[in-house]
């Protein structure tokens, strides 16, 4: 094999925390991962190694940013190794893009956290980003390099219109996803209800009410994040009590803290759809996991090949 067809063949490398969806993603594109080994030493502090040779080659880094903050450490540990292995390309494959939820200031004093992963994604030597629903689209205005904005949808949609539900309402459980509760309902030609809110704080719900009518209505809520389950289950609840007939929720990145799972179990919820983007902490009867390796894998390709990406997008 001549030395440019090598140099054509890219690298996929994947951090601990995003082994399981990256092994998968790497079945999908064709390849291995490759060789990476971590130094620990007593005081937690981590190094990486990759043993293999990047130089002149695009290096795939697959890697989601939830928390613990060890994920979003050893990611930008990966991009300075490749980059000072001289790697021709940094493409972070960040299927959940973490700390996207301070995307401003809301009060003063505070950070705004996505804007600072950026410029750190940046700082270490990432040309460009692949991620999936973020948690506010304007965060692709934080980056001066090229991002990938992916849907859950492309996924999400084949699954949906396999249920084959009557009477479908798609929801969203609150104003800032009604742009995706519509995109969802015009695939399915559905009507759309929004759940109005107000919080006391973070993960506190003082009040909801639902816009529109959902008697007699298979549910489906949509959303991009899951977190301590409170805001879906009180959603499924009032709903039901509202006459609807069933409350599915369909929701990319499964963070599940705290009693989420609990909440999840007891729930008026039929079922909870979600992606891999981030593995899940334990099993659970209610939740369905649909991978979103392939559609990675499938991006990968294409910007590998220099070849359009638009046509996978449904939203």
């Amino acid at each position: 094999m001549s030395a440019q067809s090598v140099e054509s063949q890219p690298k996929l490398f994947a951090t601990r925390g995003g082994m399981k969806l990256a092994k998968e993603i790497a079945k999908n594109y064709g390849k291995e991962l490759g060789n990476v080994i971590i130094s620990e030493f007593s005081d937690g502090e981590f190094q990486p190694s990759l043993e293999e040779s990047v130089r002149g080659r695009r290096v795939f880094l697959i890697g989601s940013t939830n928390p613990p903050s060890d994920n979003l450490m050893e990611l930008l540990l990966l991009i300075d190794a490749s980059k000072r292995a001289s790697a021709k390309n940094i493409t972070v494959v960040m299927p959940y893009f973490g700390w996207a939820r301070q995307d401003r200031k809301d009060k003063p004093r505070v950070p705004i956290g996505a804007k600072m992963v950026a410029n750190l994604l940046i700082a270490a030597g990432a040309t460009r980003v692949m991620t999936m629903d973020l948690h506010a689209d304007q965060i692709q205005g934080f980056f001066e390099i090229p991002v990938d904005h992916l849907f859950a949808s492309t996924i999400f949609l084949p699954h949906l219109q396999g249920l084959k539900l009557d009477n479908l309402t798609i929801a969203s459980p609150d104003m800032g996803g009604s742009k995706r509760a519509h995109s969802y309902a015009k695939a399915m030609g559905s009507e759309v209800v929004i759940c109005y809110k107000q919080r006391k704080k973070a993960n506190i719900i003082d009040k909801m009410e639902v816009i529109g009518d959902v008697a007699g209505k298979n549910v489906v809520l949509v959303d991009d994040m899951i977190d301590t389950g409170g805001t879906i289950v009180k959603a499924a609840e009032m709903m039901m009590q509202k006459g609807a007939l069933s409350v599915r929720a369909m929701i990319t990145h499964p963070i599940l803290s705290g009693p989420a799972h609990e909440r999840i179990k007891n729930s008026e919820l039929e079922e909870l759809i979600v992606s891999d983007s981030i593995p899940l902490k334990e099993e659970n009867s209610k939740i369905k996991v649909i991978s979103c390796a392939p559609l990675f894998a499938d991006v990968m390709k294409r910007v590998h090949q220099h070849e359009s990406i638009s046509s996978t997008f449904i939203m």
